[in-house]
C-alpha cells in the first residue's frame, strides 16, 4: 500500500507532494518534491499509485455549502481552536473553490474514491482530506501549532527548523513508524522556505493517510456530518457537508 502526500496549490499552483510506502508497520519515503502545476502533481500520482494506494490532501475537496463554512470547518474551530488549529473556511464562492474541488474530481476519475468511512486496512484508491497542523498537534502532542507559515523569515525559519526536528525524532516512535531525515541546512531564503514548508505539509499529509488506513477512527476523528460524533457518520452524511480527518488529540 502507498500512501500519497498533497499540499495542494489552491489555485492551481505548486504543490508539495510525498510518497510513502508501507512494509509491515513501517513506512519509507519514496518521494518528496514539489510539483509545478495541477497537471505536474496528477502525472506524479499516476506514476507513483499502484492499485492500492491512499491520497490525502491538504485543500477542501467537498464544497457543498453555497456560503459561510463548511460544518467541518467549524467543527475544526470548536474542537481544535485551544491549539490555533482552526482551519481556513471554504464556500462555493472562493476563488479557490473551482481548483480543489476539481482537484478530487481528477483523483475520482483515477478511481480515487472519497473514504471518510474506510475500514482499517481496507485495500483499494482512495482519497481524503487532511489537516496537517492538526497532525502535528497530535502526534507530537504540542500545545499548540507549530507557527511557520508566516511571520519574518528568522520566525519561519525558526518554525521549520522546529518541524522537521520533530518529523526527524518523533515520525520513528510513531505506528505506523517513518525515519525520515533532512541533512541539507535550512534554507535561507523566502522562496527555499516556502518549498520546504510546501514538502514538509505534503509528508504529514502523507503520513495521516496512512495513520487513517492503518487504525482508522479507533484514533481519528473525522469532522464533517451533521454534528460531531467520535464514531464516524454514513459517507452519504460526510459528502453532504465536507469532511477532514484528523489524528485525535492525545493527553
Amino acid at each position: 500500500m502507498r500512501f500519497l502526500g498533497v499540499d495542494l496549490g489552491w489555485m492551481g499552483g505548486e504543490s508539495g507532494y510525498c510518497c510513502l510506502e508501507g512494509q509491515g508497520d513501517h513506512l519509507s519515503l519514496c518521494a518528496l518534491g514539489r510539483a509545478a502545476n495541477t497537471q505536474v502533481l496528477l502525472e506524479w500520482i499516476e506514476r507513483d499509485a499502484p492499485e492500492a494506494a491512499m491520497v490525502g490532501v491538504d485543500a477542501p475537496l467537498v464544497i457543498p455549502n453555497a456560503r459561510g463554512m463548511r460544518t467541518c470547518d467549524r467543527q475544526a474551530h470548536q474542537l481544535l481552536g485551544r491549539f490555533h488549529a482552526g482551519c481556513y473556511p471554504a464556500n462555493q464562492g472562493c476563488r479557490f473553490a473551482p481548483y480543489t474541488t476539481g482537484f478530487s474530481h481528477a483523483l475520482a476519475e483515477r478511481g480515487f474514491g472519497h473514504a471518510p468511512t474506510l475500514a482499517p486496512r481496507q485495500l483499494g484508491r482512495f482519497q481524503i482530506e487532511v489537516f496537517p497542523h492538526a497532525t502535528a498537534v497530535a502526534l507530537f502532542r504540542l500545545q499548540r501549532i507549530i507557527k511557520y507559515k508566516k511571520g519574518s523569515l528568522a520566525l519561519r525559519r525558526q518554525g521549520l527548523g522546529q518541524l522537521r526536528a520533530l518529523i526527524e525524532t518523533g515520525l520513528p516512535q510513531c505506528h505506523p513508524s517513518l525515519k525520515a531525515q533532512f541533512p541539507q541546512p535550512l534554507p535561507t531564503t523566502g522562496k527555499g522556505l516556502k518549498a520546504l514548508e510546501d514538502q514538509l505539509d505534503a509528508l504529514l499529509c502523507a503520513y495521516t493517510a496512512a495513520s487513517w488506513w492503518y487504525w482508522g477512527s479507533d484514533r481519528h476523528w473525522v469532522l464533517g456530518g451533521a454534528t460531531f460524533s467520535e464514531q464516524p457518520a454514513s459517507l452519504e452524511a460526510y459528502l453532504s457537508t465536507g469532511y477532514i480527518v484528523v489524528p485525535r488529540p492525545r493527553a
